[in-house]
C-alpha cells in the first residue's frame, strides 16, 4: 500500500510533559529506522521587527525570525518519522509537542531554539552551521513544489492538488508535519 493511502487516524501521539520521557524512549527506537523526518511548529506569529542596518534582504529576514523566535515560546512541534520509501512506522509514527504558551521561514528556527535550549546565534551564517549539524539534508516542501508545475497554495491546498487525505485539524503541529511528510513522498512520485 502507498504511504499516503494509509491510515493515520491512531498514528499521531500527543506528548505533554507527564509522558514527554516515555515518547522520547520511543522516539530514539523509531527514528533508527525511520530517520526522514517531516517537521511542523505552531508559533504566535510575528510580533517585532528588528531595528538597525542590514547587509542585505536576507540578513533582514533571518534578523526578523530571530528576534521573534528569541522573544516568543513555541506553541507546539509536530515530529513525522518515515523510511527513505515514505513508509511509516508501526503503531505512531507522528508526535506533537504541546508546549506551555502565552497568548501574546519560522519552523527551523524554533527547533534549533529547542534542541540546543539557548537563543539564536546573531548570525546567520552560525545559524545555518548549527542547522546543519542537526539537520544534514532538508528538503522544504515549500520549495519542491517550484518543480511541480501545477503546484500552488500553502500546505492544504497542495496536498488536496495531490489528493492527499489530512489526518486530524488544520494548524496542529503533529498533522501538519504528517501532511508536509505525505506531500513530500507524494511529490517524490510526481
Amino acid at each position: 500500500m502507498p504511504a499516503a493511502t494509509v491510515d493515520h487516524s491512531q498514528r499521531i501521539c500527543e506528548v505533554w510533559a507527564c509522558n514527554l520521557d516515555e515518547e522520547m524512549k520511543k522516539i530514539r527506537q523509531v527514528i533508527r529506522k525511520y530517520n526522514y523526518v517531516a517537521m511542523d511548529t505552531e508559533f504566535p506569529g510575528v510580533v517585532a521587527r528588528p531595528i538597525g542596518e542590514f547587509r542585505s534582504n536576507a540578513d533582514y529576514q533571518y534578523q526578523l525570525l530571530r528576534c521573534n523566535v528569541d522573544l516568543l515560546k513555541i506553541i507546539q512541534l509536530g515530529l513525522t518519522f518515515m523510511n527513505e520509501q515514505g513508509e511509516y512506522p508501526p503503531g505512531t509514527s507522528t508526535w506533537q509537542f504541546n508546549f506551555k504558551f502565552n497568548l501574546t521561514g519560522y519552523d527551523f528556527g524554533y527547533l534549533i531554539k529547542i534542541l540546543t535550549n539557548s537563543n539564536l546565534p546573531e548570525e546567520e551564517l552560525d545559524f545555518f552551521e548549527i542547522l546543519r549539524l542537526f539537520f544534514p539534508v532538508i528538503y522544504d516542501v515549500k520549495y519542491l513544489m517550484k518543480s511541480c508545475k501545477n503546484l500552488k497554495g500553502g500546505l492544504q491546498e497542495v496536498a488536496e492538488q495531490l489528493e492527499l487525505e489530512r489526518i486530524g485539524p488544520q494548524h496542529q503541529a503533529g498533522s501538519d508535519s504528517l501532511l508536509t511528510g505525505m506531500a513530500f513522498f507524494k511529490m517524490r512520485e510526481v
